[in-house]
């Protein structure tokens, strides 16, 4: 049996399965590197909350413009045709059903797609709203890049969120270190699996989940 996959691994994944020409808003975190592994062919133009269409991989060394980042505050590049517009247009275009996939980082993910990635809401946490919550309800697909289990050992894939939501029935897809789930309104299917055997999968998850 292979290991786990990696970020980079789980990061191709995700590009791979995106649908060419589709307009698509990568969250801050783990979901940026998505970028790195699109293809010309694939035609997926990449948009940004702060104000941007036209998003290309992460910038390094003399391509770094400090003024050219994303939502997460990294430096990007910018791909031809490129185009920048104010807060108030890029949330139309969420909240218009424009952005055809998003891919967001979460803290929980319900067995029916709720989606948690706001607060843990515990005492001092920080809360991180951002634009997820125009984004999980706007976009016409929402996945998730996350590992499936917490550093103690808990599952993030859950019968029912415990923390605030961001989203109700939202979550089409989660992308994981032990594997890929498909989300619908009858539960999880698991489309494929790393480093984990099905029957550990359903006794650390604690959900009822089918396989693909």
């Amino acid at each position: 049996m292979r290991e786990p996959l990696g970020q980079e691994e789980v990061a191709r994944l995700v590009a791979i399965d995106i649908p060419a020409s589709s307009y698509v808003n990568l969250g801050i975190g783990r979901p940026t590197m998505v970028a790195n592994f699109l293809t010309g062919e694939q035609d997926v133009v990449l948009h940004t909350e702060n104000g941007m269409l036209g998003m290309g991989p992460e910038a390094l060394g003399d391509e770094v413009d400090p003024d050219l980042v994303n939502a997460g505050k990294f430096p990007i590049t910018e791909l031809p045709g490129a185009v920048y517009f104010d807060h108030a247009v890029s949330f139309s275009m969420i909240r218009g059903g424009h952005i055809d996939v998003c891919v967001m980082g979460a803290f929980q993910v319900s067995q029916y797609g709720d989606l948690a990635n706001w607060s843990t809401g515990e005492a001092g946490a920080i809360p991180a709203v951002g634009g997820a919550m125009d984004l999980a309800v706007g976009a016409k697909q929402t996945w998730i890049m996350m590992t499936l289990f917490t550093k103690d050992g808990d599952a993030k894939l859950v019968r029912e969120c415990t923390y605030p939501l961001t989203g109700p029935h939202c979550v089409t897809r989660v992308y994981s270190d032990y594997g890929v789930f498909l989300i619908d309104r009858e539960g999880v299917t698991v489309r494929d699996l790393y480093g984990i055997t099905p029957d550990d999968l359903v006794r650390r998850l604690e959900l009822p989940v089918r396989f693909a």
